[in-house]
């Protein structure tokens, strides 16, 4: 899920900002500009470890801005189909929940459920066991499997099971462990 890769991006610089810290301010925009984003490719972009160069700039015609190629370091979240992880419920409903590990956004539907789980309405909607052993409400943690994703080119959706082996609740919020 996790992976530090090198990647490569033209920064566009504004003249004003040339002078002796030019590598900091190139640096302080390519984090704003890339850090918490989604590239469809490689995923999210969590973090920036590392620059590897920072190549000379070509000024761009009759704008003044110059355009510099960064070829920079950084830490990526990409799941993939097969996955194993371990996620915080955010939503239940009766159509199944959806969790979140890091950015990434599941969604379990009922049928990947297992069936002995049923819906409960209520003020605290949930899926429970028949003799009220496990609940699965918003904030229980659990350990789910991946077994579709979709990606776009600002997003990643995916879709996840609990019905296999040693997969489920692994703590309720209502419990007192």
């Amino acid at each position: 899920m996790f992976f530090h890769i090198i990647l490569e991006r033209n920064m566009q610089l504004h003249p004003r900002h040339f002078g002796r810290d030019l590598r900091e301010k190139l640096v302080t925009k390519l984090m704003k500009d890339v850090e918490g984003t989604c590239s469809g490719r490689h995923g999210f972009i969590i973090s920036i470890t590392g620059i590897e160069s920072v190549d000379k700039g070509l000024i761009r015609d009759g704008t003044g801005f110059v355009t510099f190629p960064v070829k920079y370091q950084c830490l990526v979240c990409r799941p993939f189909k097969g996955e194993v992880v371990e996620a915080v419920v955010t939503m239940v409903n009766k159509m199944g929940f959806f969790a979140e590990t890091g950015p990434v956004q599941i969604f379990v539907t009922y049928q990947q459920i297992p069936d002995d789980m049923e819906f409960q309405s209520g003020d605290m909607p949930n899926y429970t066991t028949s003799d009220g052993s496990v609940k699965i409400q918003k904030d229980s943690e659990v350990r789910l499997k991946i077994i579709g994703t979709r990606v776009d080119a600002t997003e990643i959706f995916c879709i996840g099971t609990i019905k296999d082996d040693f997969l489920g609740v692994i703590s309720d919020p209502g419990s007192t462990s």
